[in-house]
């Protein structure tokens, strides 16, 4: 197993990045593979508001998942900014995770290029994340394990200048996400983008959801859940007992990376 940490410019956000990258082999060297070996399956995996690229490998046996499965498991760093595009930052998140990051990794690691072998996944702010770009650009993701998913654009919508949340404020989701009274039927809109797939008759990626029944985003999810139910869209929906923390979501990383792995 090798951890390594990547800093590279982002021709997408204008800087330097980092992220971690684990990769599932015996040697420390990732460009000794043997040129006969198998491209390995990729996972993109994405942190919650406030984490950064550290927070996978701190807080889950995620480590120990990408030896199993023998997947190779890369973590950036988002910010706060839900991995959405911010042109007048000249910041394009979205653009980052769903095609920058995914080409240059595939030209510094042995991996697969097939759609089928690529994924993405997330955690509350990284599981709108991972739904939001996996459909996005679902040209080159088959599979979305979305957990504890913020998917709070119908709460967001329209909301007044003076807004307050718990979380954040009007300011802030105006800055995100664009215009709010726009943002039902955009490109930052989980229904919306499904239903743009489907007109164009693209290949949908399959999605697997999990959330805990005391989180606090638990109807957001069910909602989400219950849309694509309506629409007839392949997906895996699983309600456990939890919390918005570590514990359900490292219990849920390893059924979701099983769930990949396996589902045909």
């Amino acid at each position: 197993m090798a951890l390594v940490q990547v800093n590279f410019f982002a021709e997408t956000l204008k800087r330097q990045v980092n992220f971690n990258a684990l990769i599932p082999i015996d040697i420390v060297g990732v460009s000794a593979q043997k040129p006969e070996e198998r491209p390995m399956k990729s996972l993109y995996l994405l942190h919650g508001y406030s984490g950064n690229h550290m927070d996978w490998i701190c807080g889950t046996k995620i480590q120990e998942l990408s030896n199993k499965y023998k997947i190779a498991v890369f973590m950036p760093s988002g910010d706060n900014c839900f991995y959405l595009d911010d042109a007048d930052l000249g910041a394009f998140y979205g653009e980052f995770i769903g095609k920058e990051l995914v080409e240059i990794t595939r030209k510094m690691f042995h991996l697969s290029n097939k759609r089928e072998d690529t994924y993405i996944g997330g955690l509350s702010m990284g599981g709108y994340g991972a739904i939001r770009n996996g459909l996005k650009y679902a040209g080159n993701y088959s599979r979305i394990i979305a957990l504890s998913s913020a998917l709070i654009t119908k709460g967001i919508a329209g909301i007044p200048t003076d807004f307050k949340g718990p979380i954040a404020d009007y300011p802030y989701y105006r800055r995100v996400f664009g215009d709010l009274d726009q943002l039902i039927g955009s490109d930052k809109d989980p229904e919306a983008l499904i239903a743009d797939l489907r007109k164009r008759n693209a290949d949908i990626p399959k999605i697997y959801m999990a959330c805990g029944t005391e989180d606090f985003l638990i109807n957001e999810n069910r909602d989400y859940h219950n849309y694509l139910a309506s629409e007839n869209i392949e997906h895996t929906y699983v309600e456990d007992s939890g919390v918005h923390d570590w514990n359900f979501w490292n219990k849920y990383i390893e059924k979701g990376i099983d769930w990949a792995i396996t589902e045909r």
